[in-house]
């Protein structure tokens, strides 16, 4: 298995010079099904064309390592709507957001929390959940990501609206 903070280490450099923000590593497999997948970012997200330009010199920094003999996969990708949170300076960029949170172990009666994201330090973070504040140390965070949060819902209608939307529509004829 690769070593994360290699990967890292190879790989930051190569997409800081690039304008690119590397958000996470995964290496997933054994093997020759080994996948490794850097996760970039930058201001105003990223496009495919950014991603196409570092595959290559990413690929040369990667081959380049001890921690990664042998064949793998490279994939590049955006995080999406919902980013995955892992690291201090993470959580401090997404501090007045909604994330979700997956403890190791219960806090509050539940392991799943979703909440305004109202503090982060080199400690931990806290979350208002329901009113209520909630500190989690990064130790007891088994996972976090950011919540995208689809626009208002549509407003209801009533009953006779709602009989209305469902009646079949008359024929006419034509004169």
């Amino acid at each position: 298995m690769a070593d994360h903070s290699a990967v890292r280490a190879a790989a930051e450099p190569v997409l800081s010079s690039l304008g690119l923000e590397l958000v996470d590593v995964e290496v997933v497999g054994s093997g020759r099904a080994r996948t490794v997948r850097l996760t970039v970012d930058r201001d105003g997200g990223v496009d495919l064309d950014a991603l196409a330009t570092a595959n290559g010199p990413v690929s040369d920094a990667l081959d380049a390592i001890d921690a990664l003999s042998g064949p793998y996969n490279l994939e590049l990708s955006s995080p999406g709507l919902e980013r995955p949170l892992r690291r201090p300076a993470d959580f401090r960029r997404f501090v007045g957001t909604t994330v979700s949170v997956k403890t190791h172990e219960p806090v509050s009666g539940a392991r799943r929390h979703r909440g305004l994201l109202v503090a982060a330090d080199d400690c931990g973070i806290g979350l208002e959940v329901d009113g209520e504040h909630r500190p989690f140390s990064y130790d007891a965070i088994a996972s976090a990501r950011t919540v995208f949060e689809w626009g208002p819902a549509p407003k209801p209608i009533g009953p006779a609206k709602q009989a209305k939307k469902n009646r079949p529509v008359k024929e006419r004829s034509g004169r």
